[in-house]
């Protein structure tokens, strides 16, 4: 079989093929050159709104931090304010509070009553000391008066005990508003139960003689020793 003869081009032929080529590839370069244009175009505006979105995020990231430090810090108040509430409710069965302002009740009733005998004694003396100085004279008369001068006295100073209630009764009115509100804060966290399992803070114990000063005990306490006992201990 034979092959065909070789084709043969004239030097002006492959000029043009070489000059074609050669202008194909120029628009093609040209052609890539304004597509990567076009590419680059498009891009700019992409760009910038990339920007604008990578600093929305990271003012979101900031904020975000700060929420979360200011949970922090929301979080160890409630824990600090659920131990507060704790060791106020673990020293006395009834709470810290109540036991105060039960204390600063019986102080209130306590001085009425002393209040009220000492008033008593003192109109009994001035009775007696009228009734005597009718039935003296001179000096002695002159004594009497001023023993009923020094009963006028106690009077007077008997109304301490009215102004100093008074005051007291401010103070206990207002504990037991903040013990109104503790409870409540108790109560939205599950009640006094759920502080079971909170620690709370440890007071210092009272050593020597201050250990030993507790006052006398309130009617409703259930640590204050009856009387029975008391004369078990001495019968």
């Amino acid at each position: 079989m034979r092959l065909p003869p070789p084709v043969s081009f004239d030097p002006l032929s492959l000029d043009l093929l070489a000059q074609s080529r050669e202008s194909i590839a120029a628009r093609r370069h040209a052609e890539i050159m304004r597509g990567m244009a076009a590419i680059h175009a498009a891009l700019e505006p992409s760009s910038g709104a990339s920007k604008a979105l990578l600093d929305q995020i990271r003012t979101d990231l900031r904020e975000a931090l700060n929420l979360k430090e200011e949970l922090d810090a929301i979080t160890e108040s409630i824990q600090r304010t659920k131990r507060e509430i704790a060791t106020l409710h673990s020293h006395s069965p009834g709470g810290q509070v109540t036991s105060v302002t039960d204390e600063l009740g019986a102080v209130v009733s306590g001085t009425e009553a002393a209040t009220n005998s000492i008033l008593a004694a003192a109109e009994e003396i001035d009775e007696i000391t009228g009734a005597l100085a009718s039935r003296l004279s001179g000096p002695d008369a002159e004594m009497a008066r001023q023993i009923s001068d020094r009963v006028i006295t106690i009077f007077e100073a008997c109304n301490f005990q009215d102004i100093t209630g008074q005051r007291i009764s401010k103070v206990v009115g207002s504990m037991k508003f903040i013990e109104e509100r503790v409870t409540q804060m108790a109560q939205i966290w599950g009640g006094l139960e759920s502080f079971n399992d909170v620690e709370a803070f440890q007071m210092p114990e009272r050593e020597g003689d201050e250990a030993l000063l507790n006052g006398p005990a309130l009617d409703g306490d259930p640590n204050r020793t009856s009387q029975d006992a008391i004369d078990a201990l001495f019968g």
